[in-house]
């Protein structure tokens, strides 16, 4: 396996030379608030990963977003890197509500600032824009996939962004509070989260946080496509209805109508339900009646922690999950939407290798029509005792809409949204820190794909980062990512000037050097973890804060 080779003196020199600080620069609680926030409109400013990351460590012992509220001061999470109290852990048991929390940060300004900006989606797509370069850069990569976050630009780094902005662990969990409260505001009211696909199965490369957000947006389509089908079959019901009620229906009528009634082999004519559109040059076996395809119920949507969930209960039971579910309801559904089928025509419609016809020449043509084409079940098909046979045996013509669901949306998200409220503030603040990371880097890079030099140094620096977010212990070495993150930032916003003090220090750089010269030689230990020997490399000397620190 190749590894990146991280040229520390090429960063420490531009660290050096951009370490001066702006005179308007001032730290508040330990994070700058000058440069890094007027360009944050850019580029997300690196103190706001920083917050994230100290938010990671300090709340590792924390169990959940309420007890956060409970347990944090009013002091800046650089303040609390030594943790939480025992005394604070003690007023777990108090039985304080979090309720008066919830009260109070509606009188916060700039927290509800932040509720209109992400909620809000006129809001969110015109910041959006700003940032549309990334979209037109060719050589930009799917960060986020590598490091498991958020696609760049979406709800999840957006929110990222929020929470990095807050000082303080209390307002970040009440902030956090306030989002779930109009997650689940989205959801009863039928609209879409802003930011979010609105009607994708969850991207398992992405965060779980985006997934889940993906999953609600997944329900709410759902729920208007079922609306839609409802109204459809009582549309269907209501016509069948009209009909029934003539004492004499016109006997042309019926025929007129195939989406409506179909014949089946006694000659009578049979109500179709939940039928969707006809498909193409397939008709029935025994009655020469045109297949229409069934509105079918769902795939349920699966997270990542469904899936292991799922997996490891079908090791456990030896089930066979939902799949026999799913087809039964399959076969009711082609049932009801086309009567007088039979099996032969489910499988040619739903797994047609299952199937094989019989030649072309041996159809027939009748008053220029053709016949039903012939043939025969695969042999797993026509064994006895095939699944597939008892089932259709059993199924009933009952249209999708009718039939139990095997998917609940409603406890699926309510599901969710309980969970987002007693998340663990570790998880949640290290979802947020992966998912605005890959989007600045995302950013970044396609600010500085243009220049072939700068764009070599920057994927050194992004392919650091890569290999760090993919180890299991990516969090300890948090701060050396926020330092890298720093330097691309840089480059990002002034690549002119990144490239003025690389171009006046010639015999500092790899270009003049042997790069072996600029290395330190590697430790045993350091020869066996790949990882720590570029780590090592490039902060065995600590170059000074740059200008966003």
């Amino acid at each position: 396996m190749a590894f990146p080779i991280f040229d520390g003196h090429v960063i420490g020199l531009i660290s050096y030379n951009l370490s001066i600080r702006t005179p308007n620069s001032k730290e508040k609680n330990g994070v700058s608030t000058a440069a890094d926030d007027v360009n944050s409109d850019i580029i997300p400013s690196a103190s706001m990963l920083k917050q994230l990351a100290i938010g990671v460590e300090t709340t590792k012992i924390v169990k959940s977003m309420k007890d956060l509220m409970i347990l944090a001061r009013d002091n800046s999470p650089v303040k609390e890197r030594s943790g939480l109290s025992l005394y604070a852990m003690k007023s777990f048991v108090v039985g304080e509500k979090e309720d008066k929390f919830a009260a109070e940060f509606g009188r916060d300004e700039k927290v509800m600032s932040f509720i209109h900006l992400i909620m809000d989606p006129e809001g969110h797509l015109s910041r959006r824009k700003s940032r549309s370069r990334m979209d037109k850069a060719p050589k930009v990569t799917k960060f986020s996939k590598e490091v498991h976050g958020a696609p760049p630009e979406s709800f999840v780094p957006e929110l990222a962004e929020a929470m990095g902005s807050i000082k303080t662990l209390k307002k970040m969990a009440l902030f956090w509070s306030r989002v779930v409260m109009e997650l689940r505001r989205l959801w009863c009211e039928g609209k879409h989260i802003p930011g979010i696909p609105t009607d994708e199965i969850p991207n398992l490369n992405s965060c779980l946080l985006h997934q889940q957000l993906q999953v609600i947006n997944c329900c709410i389509s759902r729920k208007q496509r079922r609306a839609i089908a409802t109204a459809s079959l009582d549309s269907v019901l209501k016509q069948a209805n009209n009909i029934a009620e003539l004492s004499h229906p016109p006997t042309d009528l019926l025929p007129e109508s195939p989406h409506v009634y179909a014949r089946i082999s006694s000659g009578k004519f049979v109500l179709r339900l939940g039928a969707d559109k006809q498909l193409e040059n397939t008709t029935l076996l025994d009655t020469g009646e045109p297949v229409y395809t069934p509105v079918m119920q769902e795939w349920p949507l699966l997270t990542e922690d469904i899936i292991k969930e799922t997996e490891e209960f079908v090791l456990r039971t030896g089930s066979v999950g939902a799949g026999c579910s799913q087809l039964l309801s399959d076969m009711q559904a082609f049932k009801a939407a086309n009567p007088g089928s039979i099996l032969e025509d489910f499988v040619r419609w739903h797994s047609p290798p299952d199937w094989t016809e019989t030649n072309d020449e041996s159809k027939q043509v009748t008053g220029g029509d053709i016949s039903p084409s012939r043939g025969h079940l695969s042999t797993r098909m026509q064994k006895e005792g095939n699944l597939w046979r008892e089932l259709w045996q059993t199924a009933k013509p009952i249209p999708a809409i009718r039939q139990a669901p095997l998917y609940y949306e409603d406890l699926s998200v309510e599901g969710i949204l309980n969970g987002l409220e007693n998340i663990s503030p570790s998880s949640l603040f290290e979802q947020l820190f992966v998912s605005l990371l890959s989007s600045g880097c995302a950013i970044a890079e396609a600010r500085v794909s243009s220049n072939e030099f700068l764009y070599k140094v920057f994927k050194e620096c992004k392919d650091y980062i890569v290999l760090i977010c993919q180890s299991k212990n990516w969090v300890e070495k948090a701060n050396d990512i926020c330092q890298v993150y720093e330097t691309m930032a840089v480059m990002a916003l002034d690549p002119e000037r990144v490239i003025k003090i690389m171009n006046a220090q010639p015999d500092q750089t790899h270009t003049k050097e042997d790069p072996n010269k600029l290395r330190k030689t590697p430790s045993k230990n350091q020869k066996d973890n790949p990882t720590a020997a570029q780590s090592s490399t490039m902060f065995s000397k600590k170059p000074a804060k740059p200008i966003f620190c």
